[in-house]
């Protein structure tokens, strides 16, 4: 007898599973708050560069007379193309001719002016600190921001790879402590780094446990529910990863200073990892991860996008039951591409629809996401599903690495990274098509299960036709 064939006469949904899910989900929320973190912690403020006659304490009034902060602000920055003060110049010296031109602008390239030799002063008013502000990774250090990004990725990519093979070898249960407990010292610890370097080092051991803890728990929990409710079950624990994107954005909202914010969602996986016994990826962080592309109001962007994605998630059951597996994911893979190229020639000054266009984008790649978790649990027998997992992983990271990185193509063309982040999911669509369909059909234990499904599944559709016939 298979084991799903025994689950399901056991009653398939009962005490054991519910209580698995109750410890699983709070996981998932809080995971989710970490692979979107830098969000927040790595914002960029506003920033210009420090002026000794308008920032340095020890000048007193006196010395420049009665003069406002505007106009000493004036006199000592230049203005960019858009009549707002440079980010990273100043004049080399005061240009004071520019108190007397009555509202007209010079031409400011034939003034001299120089880096930011003296550090900056950033805008305090939404994040009392952050990475950025922490170690000035802005100017000619800002690809260093993306570097930060990308190597929490690149984390993932390496700990699917690893700890997939290992849950295979010792057990997803042992390997999913272990990482539960990294996750908790690597993320505490980065709160309190001295350094950039050693923070990306602490961002990349913290990638490598985030990973394996979703997909351990995942499979934990498909492979304990029968085939009748795993739709509801994996869209359940997608839906939790939406929850903990509304979590974050309220978390931020109240912990404004970096460290502060690092430590509150790193510190649950201790208590996690007490209690763990029972506990189309480059639009998605391309997107999730450059909030201020659409606005400056990134905190109520996290918690509309994450109220956004659960809703879809829960309705993408209707679909799955009912269209099948590959038509879901292609309707969605396809809407996600769409509406990201369509937003990309949507004029900045339309806010409004450049935030629809990005909520149907976000919602759709949420839902697709959700579908392919389904599909994969239903073609990959259980005697290989957590190397495949892991295999999986290690693709999906390679995408989610890439993500922030398509962000410096912004240097060579502004839509460039956009029009990739739309094209990758119309390709990964039509892909779908290679894949067989998987509805109502059992899970397989092994790879002898996957070939007796194909031919289970051509009988049935034989049956069907011979019911349809007869009946007419």
């Amino acid at each position: 007898m298979a084991f799903e064939e025994l689950l399901d006469k056991a009653g398939g949904l009962g005490k054991f599973q519910i209580l698995q899910m109750v410890f699983v989900l709070p996981v998932y929320m809080v995971v989710a708050c970490h692979s979107l973190l830098e969000n927040f912690t790595a914002a960029v403020p506003g920033h210009r560069c420090w002026v000794h006659i308008l920032d340095n304490a020890t000048v007193s009034g006196n010395d420049t007379g009665i003069l406002s902060p505007d106009v000493l602000l004036r006199i000592s920055i230049p203005l960019d193309s858009n009549l707002e003060p440079e980010k990273c110049h100043r004049f080399l010296h005061p240009q004071w001719q520019l108190l007397h031109l009555n509202g007209t602008f010079p031409n400011m390239t034939d003034l001299d002016t120089e880096p930011c030799v003296d550090g900056w002063v950033f805008d305090h008013s939404l994040f009392s600190s952050t990475v950025v502000t922490e170690w000035d990774l802005i100017c000619d250090h800002q690809s260093q921001k993306s570097v930060g990004q990308s190597l929490f990725m690149a984390g993932m990519l390496v700990g699917g790879l690893i700890y997939g093979l290992l849950s295979d070898r010792f057990g997803r249960r042992l390997i999913l402590r272990c990482c539960l407990l990294q996750l908790a010292i690597s993320g505490t610890c980065a709160a309190f780094a001295p350094t950039f370097l050693i923070y990306c080092s602490l961002r990349f051991w913290s990638g490598c446990s985030a990973v394996v803890i979703i997909s351990n728990n995942s499979m934990l929990v498909t492979e304990w529910t029968r085939s009748q409710s795993k739709a509801m079950v994996i869209t359940l624990v997608s839906c939790a990863l939406s929850i903990g994107q509304m979590m974050l954005g309220g978390l931020a909202f109240v912990f404004r200073e970096w460290r502060t914010l690092q430590l509150v969602v790193s510190v649950p996986f201790f208590v996690f990892f007490l209690s763990s016994r029972f506990a189309t990826t480059i639009p998605y962080f391309g997107i999730f991860m450059n909030l201020q592309h659409f606005g400056s109001n990134i905190f109520l962007f996290q918690v509309i996008f994450g109220v956004l994605t659960v809703s879809v998630r829960s309705l993408a059951v209707l679909p799955l039951n009912h269209m099948g597996r590959r038509p879901t994911q292609m309707f969605l893979t396809f809407m996600v591409g769409i509406s990201i190229l369509v937003n990309t020639f949507v004029p900045q000054e339309m806010q409004t629809l450049r935030v629809a266009l990005a909520s149907v984008g976000i919602g759709c790649v949420a839902a697709s996401g959700s579908a392919l978790s389904v599909h994969s649990a239903e073609l990959i027998p259980t005697l290989l599903r957590a190397k495949a997992v892991g295999l999986d992983m290690l693709v999906s990271r390679c995408g989610a690495t890439l993500a922030p990185l398509l962000m410096t193509l912004v240097v060579y063309l502004p839509t460039l990274p956009w029009i990739f982040y739309g094209a990758f999911p119309i390709v990964a669509g039509l892909l779908i098509l290679l894949l067989p369909e998987t509805k109502t059909l059992p899970i397989p234990d092994t790879i002898q299960d996957v070939e007796n499904k194909q031919r289970f599944s051509r009988k049935i559709n034989e049956k069907d036709s011979y019911i349809k016939v007869t009946k007419f």
